[in-house]
């Protein structure tokens, strides 16, 4: 199976491979993807061995002509392209598999694909690439991605958590307020007002930001423009989490609230309650379930699906209080459903 990225696209293969493995429970299932994916795969009990690209050791091109080759010739019955990359194609192709499937190929790749697939439904992007599997007999359960988090991950969580202030009584809401992509990054003094708006409603609230690479200073700019008494319900932690810890981190939680990224996925993986802020995105993203909700401006031109916008409108339309609302209606239904 071939899903090189994004971190979330990978998450989302996930009822894809379980769905696999339970039409062919005696086959070795591999999956290629990129480095930075494949801890969010560690403990799945439906792939056998997870094969990583990294890209920065495959130069010159020869070299990463040679890994491909290698990668293919494994001796492969079956070869699944979930994405069409360039670099897919050429593992697809150098494989010689017997049954090599796509969902709606191109027309130039054609005909490196001999079992096509219809386009899916877009209902759910998870559901999606299930819904390619018909050719192979394979039916949608309609399945949640899914994590496998350890014991020993969940308990240096609830660790981390203490050490930086969580005490019992208190209710965790982790915050996902950066993306490289302007169209889907609600603006930062939005995300402040949001912050202030729950702590005002439910002063136990805390909150814990993540981040990514080179987005720490984003997040500190955030909190500096909170209000000093949130700014004490912050739990920043001192180093950026492994996706790993994220998603620990995630489980403890009541509540994510963030933009369309990653993490959302993550959310959904471990069971937490989520509410996504959607701009130039589709629903299609979104978890179908009560305890995952989307949030939008609802302005005619969305969901545009762009990645660029000299307004963005859509987003900083979208009030705070608005967020807020929402996020309220979902920590109560929470509470709710643990006391139950």
């Amino acid at each position: 199976m071939l899903q090189l990225r994004q971190i979330g696209d990978v998450l989302l293969t996930t009822p894809a491979l379980a769905a696999l493995r339970r039409r062919f429970p005696e086959a070795q299932i591999h999956l290629v993807t990129e480095s930075q994916c494949a801890q969010l795969l560690r403990g799945n009990p439906d792939i056998d061995r997870v094969i990583v690209l990294e890209k920065k050791k495959l130069k010159p091109f020869f070299r990463e002509f040679a890994w491909y080759w290698r990668t293919a010739r494994g001796g492969y019955d079956l070869v699944i392209d979930f994405q069409q990359l360039p670099r897919c194609r050429w593992i697809s192709f150098f494989s010689g598999a017997p049954v090599r499937l796509a969902a709606a190929p191109r027309w130039y790749s054609r005909l490196i694909y001999n079992v096509v697939a219809p386009q899916g439904s877009g209902e759910y992007a998870a559901w999606n690439k299930v819904e390619a599997l018909a050719p192979l007999g394979i039916a949608n359960l309609r399945e949640a991605p899914r994590i496998f988090l350890g014991s020993e991950e969940r308990e240096a969580a609830r660790e981390l958590l203490s050490s930086l202030g969580l005490t019992p009584g208190q209710r965790l809401v982790t915050l996902d307020t950066t993306h490289r992509r302007r169209t889907r990054r609600w603006p930062a003094g939005h995300y402040a007002k949001l912050t202030a708006f729950l702590h005002e409603a439910e002063p136990a609230l805390r909150f814990m930001p993540f981040w990514g690479p080179g987005e720490e200073e984003d997040i500190r700019e955030l909190c500096a423009a909170m209000p000093e008494q949130v700014r004490a319900a912050v739990l920043m932690c001192p180093r950026m989490l492994s996706l790993r810890e994220m998603a620990a981190c995630l489980a403890e939680a009541d509540l994510h609230i963030g933009n369309c990224s990653a993490p959302q996925h993550i959310a959904v993986a471990t069971g937490t309650p989520s509410c996504i802020i959607r701009g130039s995105t589709s629903g299609e993203w979104r978890y179908p379930s009560p305890d995952h909700v989307s949030v939008a401006a609802g302005l005619p031109c969305q969901p545009c699906q762009q990645d660029t916008c000299p307004h963005c409108d859509c987003l900083t339309q979208l009030k705070p209080e608005t967020v807020g609302k929402a996020a309220l209606e979902m920590l109560a239904r929470k509470k709710r459903k643990d006391a139950d």
